[in-house]
C-alpha cells in the first residue's frame, strides 16, 4: 500500500463536515481519481495527506510522496531558474534521463517560470515530483490548465509511470478518471 486513510474525519470549524469516516487505499500500479465539485474537500484531503492539516480523527499512512500542484505556474517562485528550484527538493542527477523521458528539453530547466509555456512548466512539475523518488503521486487537477492536446500528453505520460508508483489523481472532470484510474471515488 502507498496509501491508506481510515475512517478520516475532518471539518473546518466545526460546521461544514467534509469527510466523516472517509476510508481509501491505494497500491504501486493503481490511479485512483478522486472527482467531485469545488469546495468538496479533494484538495484539503491532499492537504491531509501531506500532514499539513490534521484530522479530527481516522489514520492517514502515505508513502514518500511527489505532489504535482494544479497550478504549475504557482508551484514555482517566479525570479528563480527551474533548475534551482527542483535542485531544492531533489537532487538532479537523473533529470537529463528523466527530461527525455517527459519530452522537455533539459536547457529549458534553466529558464524561469515565465519562460515555459503550460505544458512545459506541467512537465517540469512533474519533473521535479519523480525525482523525489516517490512511491505516490499527488496530482492535483494536473491538467486544468493545459489545452486539450496538452493534457492527453500529461496525462498518457502520468500513465505510463505506473510501473514504479501510485497516483491519486484529483479531478472534476468525471470523463478523465473513468478514463484513466482504476477507480473513480466521488467525494462532495
Amino acid at each position: 500500500m502507498v496509501l491508506e486513510i481510515e475512517n478520516l474525519s475532518f471539518s473546518y470549524g466545526g460546521d461544514r463536515t467534509l469527510f466523516d469516516n472517509f476510508s481509501l487505499s491505494i497500491e504501486k500500479g493503481e490511479i485512483v481519481a478522486l472527482a467531485g465539485e469545488s469546495g468538496s474537500g479533494k484538495s484539503t484531503l491532499l492537504e491531509l495527506i501531506a500532514r499539513r492539516l490534521k484530522p479530527k480523527s481516522g489514520t492517514i499512512r502515505a508513502a514518500r510522496f511527489g505532489w504535482i500542484f494544479q497550478d504549475p505556474y504557482s508551484s514555482f517562485h517566479p525570479t528563480y531558474s527551474i533548475a534551482n528550484q527542483i535542485a531544492d527538493a531533489a537532487p538532479m542527477k537523473e533529470a537529463p534521463r528523466l527530461c527525455q523521458y517527459l519530452a522537455i528539453d533539459y536547457e529549458l530547466l534553466d529558464r524561469k517560470p515565465h519562460e515555459l509555456s503550460g505544458g512545459q512548466l506541467q512537465r517540469a512539475s512533474i519533473l521535479r515530483a519523480l525525482l523525489m523518488k516517490p512511491d505516490l503521486i499527488l496530482a492535483d487537477e494536473p491538467t486544468s490548465a493545459l489545452d486539450n492536446l496538452t493534457q492527453l500528453e500529461v496525462m498518457k505520460l502520468l500513465v505510463s509511470l505506473l510501473n514504479s508508483v501510485g497516483i491519486l489523481l484529483i479531478t472534476h472532470d468525471l470523463a478523465l478518471g473513468a478514463w484513466c484510474a482504476d477507480r473513480v471515488v466521488e467525494i462532495g
